[in-house]
């Protein structure tokens, strides 16, 4: 394994499926304009232990369930890695409490209070950005600097190596990044995006959490317990 390899904070399922994705060129400028950024006294979030954290806490052959983010919040504390998480204690931003007021309706569980997903993770949900760092306060600041190519990337790995996965496609942004997915081989479910501007398009009674829960036990996987402690 190569010396760009080894100190990435990932796990070794992920790094033998993205082989020598991390010497690519774009990855190569990607870092050059990271280092960038930090030698200008940026903050960038989330912390460098945590841009990788949605592929470390799940290994390839256990992801059953994607879901896709944009970028990470931009609030200081917010941003662990996990797309609409937040860590423990933290205050669950509208987003999340929106998908906490579709997801109690649905599967009648008690979400509210803390907003951190782990427990999700853990047990094969893939909370994936499409774009894994931000700089403080500024919303979409690394966009199109080389972690789309990346995340693009992940998603054809499971889209190609995997079958009988559901994906979670919520807004215009995510149904774009997700349009090649198969839906003969996956699950795809879209609904608009949960921000309080469009969650009451469609994206409330769209019943995503039930019907992903049908799917995986029809395919002989367990469901997903969407309960957090």
């Amino acid at each position: 394994m190569n010396e760009v390899m080894e100190r990435v904070r990932l796990s070794a399922s992920w790094k033998a499926v993205l082989g020598d994705e991390f010497n690519k060129p774009y990855m190569e400028s990607l870092r050059h304009f990271l280092l960038q950024e930090k030698s200008a006294r940026k903050i960038i979030y989330p912390k460098g232990k945590d841009i990788f954290s949605a592929l470390d806490h799940i290994e390839f052959d256990q992801v059953k369930v994607v879901i896709l983010g944009q970028d990470p919040y931009h609030g200081p504390g917010q941003a662990h890695g996990l797309c609409f998480s937040v860590p423990k204690d933290v205050p669950a931003p509208p987003s999340l409490k929106n998908i906490f007021k579709e997801m109690n309706q649905d599967v009648m569980t008690q979400n509210g209070a803390d907003g951190c997903l782990t427990a999700w993770a853990k047990q094969g949900v893939l909370l994936l950005n499409s774009v894994l760092t931000v700089e403080k306060g500024q919303a979409a600041s690394h966009q199109y600097k080389g972690w789309e190519e990346f995340t693009d990337v992940v998603i054809q790995h499971l889209n190609q190596k995997r079958e009988g996965l559901v994906f979670l496609l919520w807004g215009s942004y995510a149904q774009k990044k997700g349009q090649f997915i198969d839906n003969k081989k996956h699950l795809v479910l879209k609904a608009p995006h949960p921000s309080p501007l469009s969650a009451h398009r469609g994206f409330f009674g769209s019943k995503h959490f039930s019907r992903t829960n049908k799917y995986l036990v029809q395919n002989g996987q367990a469901a997903i317990d969407w309960q957090l402690s």
